[in-house]
């Protein structure tokens, strides 16, 4: 990828707002021989169709003028679903209460994956508690998480 991850969501974020909708996530990977562009929105009454195609539309002619990527990849735009993966501090703010999934980049007590209850923030890092023990996972050891949803 010819720009980071910051720049790249620099660049993202303002087209997705003119279009009344939030930018939930950047995820770029490779999925066997191409590679993809995942864009995640949001708003407060929710995503439809509509919302991503006219993002995806907008996002494609900024990306092929700009062109911050190189080569090709395919872009895929998206609701981040009730599983929602968090990729802000703030969001793990905004979703205290929910049931997470959360992968540390390396072992915590011999572990890396961790399931419970987000209990928010403070200062930088995740409060989660597990099994009625409470954890603080500084924000930037964290790789990845997800809301667990309950039915």
């Amino acid at each position: 990828m010819a720009l980071g991850q910051d720049a790249l969501q620099a660049l993202i974020e303002p087209v997705v707002q003119a279009l009344d909708c939030e930018l939930w996530g950047v995820e770029y990977f490779q999925a066997g021989q191409r590679s993809v562009l995942r864009i995640y929105i949001d708003k407060t009454d929710g995503i439809d169709i509509e919302d991503c195609q006219r993002v995806s539309r907008q996002l494609g002619s900024v990306l092929d003028v700009e062109d911050p990527i190189g080569g090709e990849y395919t872009l895929e735009v998206s609701s981040p679903g009730l599983d929602r993966p968090l990729y802000r501090l703030t969001q793990y703010e905004q979703l205290a209460g929910e049931h997470i999934d959360l992968k540390l980049r390396f072992p915590f007590e011999g572990q890396r994956k961790f399931k419970g209850l987000l209990k928010g923030v403070e200062a930088e890092d995740v409060v989660l508690v597990v099994d009625e023990q409470e954890y603080l996972f500084p924000f930037e050891s964290i790789e990845k998480a997800k809301v667990v949803p309950q039915f």
